[in-house]
């Protein structure tokens, strides 16, 4: 459902193989909730929970918030767990996911694959039977989304991979304003486009501290084609006009005083930072130098205050 990445650390050399010794059904569980990315799954949440407080004007109903953050869990886990299906060749050759259940041989492709399929469908009957057809259409269109247009077309073709692949993490925004009010509004499109323009810095800064894997299995990730320095220039160029774009939810959606005042000083902060990498990365290719985690930290705590904002402001100045 989403391309928001988190980084795994591997040991140096290959992958352990599991077929060496039996797996234990601890080992076998811990592989299947690998598969749905359960730190993805926490970040789309954290954008789904605050919109539906924005979209109420205050505190919205638990049990459809129970019911939208389940079936947002199972759409995003299903969708990520087809995607460690179709990555796996590639998956097993990267030191940030050869640790992954697949690469390791703990759950076949195939199991992956109805598990996948499984999650899918619970997601969108959770969706249908509790929430409204109107999210479950849009959980539908963001998993599609990112298993054919990123996964499968843009990943391993171009550049702007992530830019336009992207598009498929920004659909918690619409979902959760949709599972209150059953139509779409100005301004969830805002909230959209923040994630939509969030997500290049957030995934080049990643992608910069392990452009060889990315090269070496062919992804043409930013980081791998251009110098450090023209993606430190990409990624403030995002930077600005996410903050930019996040203060439009100010007169569109006629904020009170918290979020305007967060999302000034949040993004002033984002964007210097982004300058600061960047200028660190003018001459130099050393990652020690650029210290591209920064970043990559730095944008998780964004996106997760900027939200908490969201979620605050109509409680708080009302």
């Amino acid at each position: 459902m989403t391309h928001v990445e988190q980084p795994v650390e591997a040991a140096a050399g290959p992958a352990p193989d599991a077929r060496s010794q039996p797996a234990t059904w601890r080992d076998i569980a811990a592989a299947y909730v690998g598969l749905t990315k359960p730190r993805v799954i926490e970040l789309l949440l954290l954008t789904t929970v605050p919109v539906m407080f924005f979209a109420a004007r205050g505190v919205p109903p638990l049990g459809l918030v129970v019911a939208t953050v389940v079936g947002g869990a199972l759409s995003a886990g299903s969708a990520s767990a087809l995607n460690c299906v179709y990555d796996r060749d590639i998956d097993e050759q990267m030191r940030r996911t050869r640790r992954r259940a697949l690469p390791r041989h703990i759950v076949s492709p195939a199991a992956a694959t109805v598990f996948g399929i499984t999650l899918g469908v619970l997601a969108t009957v959770v969706l249908l039977v509790f929430v409204n057809a109107l999210s479950a259409g849009l959980a539908l269109l963001a998993e599609a989304f990112y298993l054919i247009v990123y996964t499968m077309l843009l990943k391993r073709r171009t550049t702007q991979n992530i830019v336009w692949g992207g598009l498929a993490g920004c659909f918690p925004a619409l979902i959760g304003w949709t599972a209150v009010t059953d139509s779409l509004s100005w301004a969830p499109v805002v909230l959209f486009l923040v994630v939509f323009l969030w997500t290049p810095p957030h995934t080049w800064a990643l992608a910069l501290r392990y452009r060889e894997d990315y090269a070496g299995v062919d992804v043409p990730m930013l980081p791998v084609v251009a110098p450090a320095a023209e993606v430190g220039r990409q990624i403030v160029i995002y930077s600005v006009a996410m903050v930019a774009v996040s203060l439009l939810l100010w007169p569109v959606a006629a904020t009170g005083w918290l979020y305007p005042v967060a999302a000034t000083v949040l993004g002033a902060v984002f964007v210097a930072q982004a300058v600061l990498m960047w200028r660190r990365s003018v001459g130099t290719e050393e990652l020690s130098r650029i210290r591209p985690m920064e970043l990559f930290h730095s944008s998780n705590l964004y996106l997760s205050l900027l939200f908490v904002a969201v979620a605050l402001d109509p409680l708080v100045t009302r």
